[in-house]
């Protein structure tokens, strides 16, 4: 058996996966599908793996929720033009306001294969506030990759 003697850092690549985004309940951005930045999976050695992680942060009223689904798209154009969805999730209750209403704060993640992905991929996540106009939330994306046929760059 082998051991490696290496910082996680050297195993892994993280991405910017979107612009960072809100929502206001039955507003801007709620319900809204959040398309993400196209990320060329040879410039980073091929990865087979993936994690997707969604942080956000939300002020929800007693019992009001946040879900989040989403979707990656992949393809061999540098645009993904004729893309297909590798992957995606229908839409999960990340966050439940307590009772008197605050602040949740978390993350989803997600454990995505790479098989039989094209070169670009691109994450695009749609949050949805349940209340009505008072909810809001921030959230952004990052995609965590591994399992390159070399180490990162």
């Amino acid at each position: 058996m082998t051991t490696q003697i290496r910082a996680i850092g050297d195993l892994i690549a993280a991405r910017r996966a979107s612009a960072n985004a809100a929502a206001t309940a039955g507003s801007t951005g709620d319900n809204t599908e959040v398309v993400g930045v196209i990320l060329d999976r040879a410039a980073m050695g091929w990865p087979q793996s993936c994690q997707v992680v969604i942080p956000f942060t939300a002020t929800l009223a007693a019992s009001a929720t946040l879900t989040i689904a989403w979707d990656i798209d992949t393809g061999d154009a540098s645009n993904l033009s004729g893309s297909e969805v590798l992957e995606a999730a229908t839409a999960v209750t990340v966050a439940t306001g307590p009772s008197g209403g605050g602040t949740v704060t978390g993350e989803l993640t997600a454990n995505v294969s790479l098989a039989g992905a094209g070169r670009y991929l691109r994450l695009n996540f749609t949050p949805n506030l349940s209340a009505a106009n008072t909810d809001t939330a921030a959230l952004s994306s990052v995609i965590v990759f591994g399992g390159m046929d070399r180490l990162p760059q």
